[in-house]
């Protein structure tokens, strides 16, 4: 089955614009935007209109976009981002991602929000500073009811539950430009099992994630650090993704998660789990 998928991936039409074939982000960004406004929307699951009651046309009643597209010519990265409403403040989908200097694309940054659920500010700090993901700083109320509500680390709402709707459009559009795998960064550990969950596999770091799983086992070093000592260090922790992510957001490895790099191959599904039997 999955060479069948792979196959059928791999043999969509190529993307053509105006006689010339594209293959590139920077490419795209170079077309008038119609164009390129035609082509990026093709990454929009259906399902996130039909779950929201967003027009197929992307405009709301009043004619305002609700799909925004930063994508400057002469630029070889994109930003999309997907509302519900004109002017909500979190999207539904927001997608960054970029050609890279070996002619490959990568996920810069992949966000999917219920823009309707509960709110949490862990984006920002009492005095409404940016925590950038809890890097520079980090509202430690905010993140406590998000974790007691069932959130991960750096969501702001409750996911939409779209990316593994997600991930076939963009493995389709990665290979209309020609290309056979994507990349992407994941910024946290839980993002990393999503992603092990939906097929990747690791280009660095799959030896940093399996050191991780085998010292949150019993007696292991971050098993003993569960201790009690901050809300997000309880004994317990361990047995769950989001419980080991909020451990690890809080310093639990004593520096920061980071080298961890993933890579879609086109209808392929890498089989690689580093956390088995997970509950998340």
């Amino acid at each position: 089955m999955e060479g069948a998928t792979e196959a059928a991936l791999m043999d969509v039409e190529p993307l053509v614009v105006n006689g010339r074939r594209i293959v590139s982000i920077r490419q795209i960004n170079n077309l008038p935007p119609p164009q390129k406004e035609a082509v990026y929307r093709q990454l929009v699951p259906p399902e996130a209109l039909l779950r929201f009651g967003i027009p197929l046309s992307l405009k709301d009643s009043e004619g305002h976009p609700l799909l925004t597209c930063v994508c400057e010519p002469g630029t070889c990265s994109v930003a999309l981002a997907l509302r519900h409403e004109w002017n909500a403040q979190d999207p539904v989908l927001y997608l960054e991602m970029a050609d890279t200097s070996h002619n490959q694309l990568e996920v810069l940054l992949f966000v999917v929000n219920d823009p309707k659920s509960e709110r949490f500010n862990v984006d920002r700090t009492p005095d409404g500073r940016p925590t950038h993901f809890g890097t520079e700083a980090r509202n430690i109320e905010e993140e406590i009811r998000a974790m007691q509500a069932g959130l991960a680390p750096g969501q702001v709402r409750r996911g939409a539950r779209l990316t593994r709707r997600l991930i076939p459009r963009f493995e389709a559009f990665v290979a209309r430009l020609g290309h056979d795998r994507f990349h992407v960064q994941p910024l946290a550990y839980h993002t990393a099992i999503l992603f092990e969950r939906c097929g990747f596999a690791y280009v660095t770091g799959q030896g940093r994630m399996e050191w991780i799983h085998q010292e949150f086992g019993s007696g292991g070093v971050l098993h003993r650090r569960l201790d009690g000592s901050t809300p997000f260090r309880q004994p317990g922790a361990e047995a769950t993704v989001r419980g080991r992510s909020w451990a690890i957001h809080d310093g639990i490895l004593g520096e920061p998660f980071t080298g961890v790099k993933m890579y879609k191959r086109v209808g392929i599904h890498a089989g690689i789990c580093t956390f088995p039997n997970a509950a998340w």
